[in-house]
């Protein structure tokens, strides 16, 4: 098996059928898909099963939350490459077809492989792109790369170990700080997935759980790791701000 994709999902009803259904539509059929879900009360695993030609593993019991869920979800996956998508995000059709063109064309070992993902509003807008390459110099500073729909050697996950579950918001950027420099990255320069803004990954909590990862990943030094927090906060509040005025043009 090629790709594992892991949805963790609690209460989705509102957001899980459009994700499912951009995973049906991939054009590359070499994945397995792994439902994780936290025992939701609504329709969830419901609806997940109307997708039963395309769900691999679903499993719906309490958790401790988004990352225990994905570690779950890492200990049952098969596949050489582990991607993770939210309940509410959209693959692009193509999103596996050219990770895989990718792959079949580099022989280098990557550790991680990230791609372009736009951030839109509840109307499916775009209002921005992330499009970071990985590279040390800027990643110990700042996360500029998407997690979601990115792809994970699950090699990775044996050498660094899983998501630590006393983050709430930033385990996947910790994760990442872990081979500090001695990760390898890769980057595609296409759209793999549309995600909604919001959330708890879009707040000043999470910019300041940040700030612990890289202090306690070596990457940064304290007094400069706040001093990017605080530039992160302003562009963050100016985006909020930018938003906000877009909604009452529109």
């Amino acid at each position: 098996m090629k790709f594992s994709i892991i949805i963790a999902t609690y209460n989705a009803e509102s957001a899980i059928r459009m994700t499912l259904e951009s995973i049906r539509r991939q054009k590359c059929k070499e994945f397995e898909l792994l439902i994780v879900d936290g025992g939701s009360s609504d329709s969830t695993c419901k609806i997940c099963k109307e997708y039963q030609d395309i769900v691999s593993i679903m499993i719906s019991e309490k958790d401790k939350g988004l990352y225990d869920a994905w570690n779950k979800g890492i200990a049952l996956a098969k596949g050489e490459w582990i991607l993770f998508v939210g309940a509410g995000d959209l693959l692009s059709e193509d999103a596996l077809m050219n990770y895989l063109f990718f792959l079949n064309n580099h022989t280098e070992c990557f550790d991680y492989i990230s791609a372009v993902v736009i951030r839109c509003n509840n109307q499916g807008h775009e209002l921005s792109r992330i499009k970071g390459e990985w590279t040390w110099d800027t990643f110990r500073k700042v996360m500029n790369v998407a997690h979601v729909a990115s792809l994970h050697n699950r090699i990775l996950f044996q050498e660094v170990g899983v998501f630590d579950i006393n983050y709430k918001i930033c385990a996947d950027y910790e994760l990442l700080l872990r081979k500090r420099d001695r990760l390898k990255a890769g980057f595609v320069d296409f759209v793999v997935a549309k995600m909604p803004i919001g959330g708890c990954s879009f707040s000043t909590n999470a910019l300041f759980e940040s700030v612990r990862a890289k202090i306690r990943s070596g990457g940064q030094p304290k007094i400069e790791s706040y001093f990017y927090a605080l530039i992160q906060y302003a562009m963050l509040k100016t985006f909020k701000i930018r938003h906000s005025n877009y909604l009452r043009l529109k």
